[in-house]
């Protein structure tokens, strides 16, 4: 099982195997053609209230990680995307954020190997 994590503006590839939008809102100036998503699961995302409090503030990652956490253990979205996990070989996490290591994608890859 490998789980990647892929902004919404790199192209797709092969490699990405099935590809999960884990934004909780589409992504400005992307298509859902040119983004080519199997599945979008806006209910895995962080709460409009975290997403808001975070801000993609660097600062504040450690906190946004560990306040998403709390939320994806009651979460129900989580078991969808465990299931698409175990389905698929490799599974590429979608997200927009302009910051590549502070992001709700790399918490929620990172929740998903950690509970294995």
């Amino acid at each position: 099982m490998t789980i990647r994590v892929k902004n919404v503006r790199e192209e797709k590839a092969k490699a990405d195997g099935y590809r999960v939008l884990v934004d909780r809102i589409w992504p400005r100036g992307i298509s859902k053609e040119d983004l080519a998503a199997d599945l979008w699961l806006k209910e895995v995302a962080p709460s409009t209230e975290l997403r808001k409090w975070f801000g993609h503030d660097p600062d504040k990652f450690d906190e946004f990680a560990r306040r998403y956490r709390a939320e994806l253990d009651d979460n129900d979205a989580v078991a969808e995307l465990r299931k698409v996990v175990d389905d698929h070989s490799t599974v590429t996490l979608l997200e927009g954020a302009h910051d590549r290591e502070h992001n709700q994608a790399v918490v929620l890859r990172d929740y998903l190997s950690d509970s294995r």
